[in-house]
C-alpha cells in the first residue's frame, strides 16, 4: 500500500490542520499549541524525527496546530477555530473528544481557564508547567531533577538530563532524541487511554513487515510498511539505513536479497508496548553467501549458524518508524570458526600473573557458539556459570 499523500492545510495564518498519515487514513482529533523556534535557537544537526504536526498525524490523529507568535491575537479564538475545524473534518472519527498538547506553556499564561471551559478537550499534555493545573486529566513533562509523581488528576515526569522542555522539538537546539522518544511514548500511553485510540495491531504490522522482507522479498512493499523517513540500525555492525533513500538502497543491495534461502526466524518471546514490539528470536541459516549486513567482509563458509537476536521495533501509527537490532557477534565468530579459544593479553597485569621468560599470557575467550541460541530457547540446555572457571595461562 503506497504512502499516504495527505498534506498540511493552512486554515489561517496561525492555524494548520493535517489529516492522518496512517494507512487507515482517519482518526481522533489532536490539538497542538506551540511557539515558533527562533533563529538563534534552531538545531543545525540532521535528524529524522518530524515536527509535532507531522508526527501526530503519523500517529493516526487529525492534528490541528495553533502557532502562538507576535501576530497571534487570542488563544481562546484560536482554540475555537481549531475545534470547529476538527468538528467538520471528514477524517476525524470522534467528534468532541480531543487531546491537547502544549509545547510552549509560557507563551499562553491564561490557558487553563479556557481549557476548563471547553468540554471537547478530554486530556492535556504540557511540556513545561502550565500556570495553573487544569480540571482535565493532565500529563506534564518538566526539565528538572526528580522522579515521576502522580496526584488525583496529574502525572508529572521529570527529565534531569535535558536543557529545557524544548527537548522534544527536533528543530530546537535543545532537542534530545532519547528523552524525546521516552516522552512521546509516555504521551501515547496517556492520550490513547483518555481518547480511546487510535488502536493498531502492532503484532500484525511487524509480522507483515518481516514477511515482506524474508518471504516475499519485496523492497517496495517492505518500505511501504514504514513512515516517510524511517531507519534501521544493526547495532553490532553499524549497518542499516537512515532515511527512506538510504534504507531503500540498503534493503535492495545489502539485506533483502543477501539473506540465504534457508533463513528461518524462531520467536522466543515478544513484548508489546503502546508503540513498541520487542522480540527475542533465533535466526538460523547456512552461510552460503556474503551476508554483509551481519558479517561484513567474511566470504561464505558453508557453515550453519543459529544466532540469538533482540529486535526493538518502534511503530508510529500503523507504520514502522525504526528497528534497533542487536545480536551476539562473538557467537557468530565462534560458529564460523573465526575466533580462537585463547587470545594473547597485550598488556601487563599489575596484580599478576606474569608470563614466563620470553612467553606471553593468554586468556580464554569468554564466549560460546550455538550454545547461546540453545540457552535462549531452554535455560536448562547448557550449564550456567562454567566460564567462571576460565583462567589466564
Amino acid at each position: 500500500m503506497p504512502l499516504p499523500n495527505a498534506q498540511p492545510v493552512k486554515l489561517a495564518p496561525n492555524l494548520t490542520i493535517h489529516a492522518p498519515l496512517s494507512r487507515h487514513g482517519a482518526g481522533p482529533g489532536m490539538l497542538i499549541i506551540r511557539s515558533p523556534v527562533s533563529p538563534d535557537q534552531r538545531n543545525g544537526e540532521r535528524n529524522l524525527d518530524p515536527e509535532p504536526l507531522q508526527k501526530w498525524a503519523e500517529e493516526g490523529f487529525v492534528t490541528v496546530e495553533i502557532e502562538v507568535s507576535e501576530s497571534f491575537q487570542s488563544i481562546e479564538d484560536g482554540l475555537h477555530q481549531a475545534l470547529g475545524a476538527l468538528s467538520i473534518h471528514d477524517k476525524c472519527i470522534k467528534k468532541a473528544c480531543y487531546g491537547l498538547i502544549v509545547y510552549s506553556p509560557s507563551s499562553v499564561p491564561d490557558l487553563t481557564p479556557i481549557i476548563n471551559k471547553m468540554d471537547e478537550i478530554k486530556a492535556v499534555v504540557s511540556y513545561g508547567a502550565l500556570l495553573e493545573r487544569t480540571e482535565k486529566p493532565q500529563l506534564s513533562h518538566l526539565a528538572e531533577r526528580g522522579i515521576k509523581s502522580t496526584s488525583e488528576n496529574e502525572t508529572i515526569y521529570r527529565y534531569p538530563e535535558v536543557t529545557s522542555t524544548s527537548f522534544v522539538l527536533p528543530t530546537h537546539k535543545d532537542f534530545s532524541p532519547s528523552s524525546a522518544t521516552v516522552a512521546h511514548t509516555r504521551c501515547l500511553e496517556f492520550l490513547k487511554k483518555k481518547l480511546d485510540g487510535p488502536w493498531f495491531d502492532l503484532e500484525e504490522i511487524w509480522e507483515e513487515h518481516t514477511r515482506l522482507e524474508f518471504e516475499a522479498r519485496s523492497v517496495e512493499d517492505t518500505m511501504n510498511t514504514m513512515v516517510q523517513e524511517p531507519y534501521v540500525n544493526h547495532i553490532p555492525t553499524l549497518t542499516g539505513g537512515i532515511g527512506r533513500k538510504e534504507l531503500s538502497h540498503f534493503y535492495a543491495n545489502h539485506f533483502i536479497f543477501n539473506n540465504p534461502v534457508d533463513t528461518a526466524l524462531e520467536l522466543v518471546s515478544r513484548t508489546l508496548g503502546i508503540d513498541r514490539v520487542v522480540d527475542e528470536f533465533i535466526m538460523s541459516f547456512t552461510h552460503d553467501r556474503m551476508i554483509d549486513w551481519l558479517i561484513p567482509g567474511i566470504p561464505p563458509t558453508g557453515k550453519k549458524l543459529r544466532i540469538p537476536f533482540v529486535a526493538v521495533v518502534n511503530i508510529r501509527g500503523d507504520r514502522l518508524y525504526h528497528e534497533h537490532i542487536s545480536w551476539d557477534q562473538l557467537t557468530v565468530l565462534f560458529q564460523l570458526g573465526l575466533m580462537p579459544e585463547y587470545l594473547p593479553i597485550p598488556y601487563s597485569l599489575p596484580n599478576g600473573p606474569t608470563p614466563r621468560s620470553g612467553g606471553t599470557l593468554e586468556c580464554r575467550v569468554p564466549g560460546a557458539g550455538k550454545e547461546t541460541a540453545d540457552k535462549m530457547l531452554d535455560e536448562n540446555s547448557v550449564p550456567s556459570n562454567e566460564m567462571f572457571e576460565f583462567t589466564v595461562r
